[in-house]
């Protein structure tokens, strides 16, 4: 009786593909992510992320479909990797006012994409829904009369802060200190608190 050959092996071909599909995935979304938020929507082409991630154009589409769609996810992952809220509604206010004082700018960073993208109408529409969906969140963890408004107040507070700090860069803001953070949180704290 002559052996039977072993069962040829799994072919290794598809995880490894697998891999590098998820990498090549992650390297042009962090080349969008840094793209978009330095030159914004208008300022930037698909040719570019794809040459900063080592890919071509074709690819960036194959992963992502189109420019609109990359810019979709790419505020999809800015927006849920704030600084500035938290889950815990006790300690929403005191985070919010520590994440703002503490903030500098960063390469990647979710106020300067949506300032320097906002002129485009389709940018604004993505990021409408991005904040809209934000703001939704909130709600739901707020009690008490009027969360819808509570919720769109407590957003575009964090943002006209941001505002003076980056924009503006007001020395008041930008690298304040206590007395700014309890101001701050108390600020927060009217809108958090049941009304």
């Amino acid at each position: 009786m002559t052996p039977q050959p072993n069962p040829p092996d799994p072919d290794p071909a598809p995880s490894a593909r697998t891999r590098n599909a998820a990498a090549t995935r992650e390297a042009i979304l962090q080349s969008a992510l840094v793209a978009f938020t330095q030159h914004g929507y208008n300022g930037v082409g698909v040719r570019e992320i794809a040459r900063a991630a080592g890919v071509t154009a074709m690819l960036v589409n194959r992963y992502f479909g189109s420019k609109e769609q990359l810019f979709a996810e790419v505020v999809d992952v800015v927006f849920s990797g704030s600084t500035l809220i938290t889950d815990d509604l006790p300690s929403l206010g005191r985070f919010a006012a520590r994440g703002l004082v503490a903030s500098e700018p960063r390469s990647v960073d979710g106020f300067v994409l949506m300032l320097r993208s906002i002129a485009d109408p389709r940018a604004t529409e993505i990021l409408r829904r991005a904040i809209d969906e934000r703001q939704r969140q909130l709600e739901a963890m707020l009690s008490g009369a009027h969360a819808h408004e509570r919720a769109a107040l407590f957003l575009a507070l964090l943002l006209g802060i941001r505002a003076m700090q980056h924009m503006l860069a007001s020395p008041t803001l930008a690298g304040a200190g206590e007395v700014v953070t309890d101001h701050l949180e108390a600020l927060f704290d009217v809108l958090v608190e049941r009304r």
